[in-house]
């Protein structure tokens, strides 16, 4: 089964893939409706690199809803408008009820925007299996719903610079 998502958002793509590798706003998305907590004692990294495994802890109103691990792994393709990264997903629910699944498969890719490079085209794509699936599939829909509404609200203080501050006059 697969939950699918397609948003603009108002950053450039490259700040949408600082993001995507940002343990801290991959946990922004979920709240304030669930938390995104380390399980190691080290606490989260700083970034999620190519290849690593990040075992979580997912709580909604402080009831714990199991654990997760989150295994990262990054590709480039290209489309019709040019480069398109994307981070996959393939770790899996350890413990609570999406560890009643079977399969986890979740990919998002970040391109410029058709027509305007200074935002992205944000795609996301999750596939689920296994016999808690389609009972499943509503719950994570909707969270998915939740995470487009973060996306384009968070999206927006992916890039922020402060504007420089102006040298101070001096006389001649």
């Amino acid at each position: 089964m697969r939950i699918m998502l397609k948003v603009i958002l108002d950053c450039d793509a490259d700040a949408a893939w600082r993001a995507l590798h940002s343990p801290r706003a991959v946990a922004e998305l979920y709240g304030p409706l669930l938390e995104m907590t380390p399980m190691d004692a080290g606490g989260l990294p700083t970034r999620l690199e190519s290849g690593a495994d990040v075992p979580v802890q997912l709580r909604a109103a402080g009831v714990g809803l199991g654990q997760q691990l989150i295994h990262v792994s990054d590709r480039r393709a290209e489309d019709a408008r040019g480069e398109v990264r994307i981070l996959r997903d393939s770790g899996i629910p350890l413990t609570g009820p999406l560890s009643a699944l079977d399969v986890w498969d979740h990919q998002m890719a970040v391109s410029p925007a058709p027509g305007d490079p200074d935002r992205t085209l944000w795609r996301e794509r999750l596939v689920i299996g296994g016999a808690a699936a389609p009972a499943l599939w509503p719950v994570l829909w909707t969270v998915w719903q939740w995470r487009a509404a973060r996306l384009r609200t968070l999206a927006r203080t992916w890039a922020f610079d402060p504007p420089a501050a102006e040298a101070p006059a001096t006389e001649a």
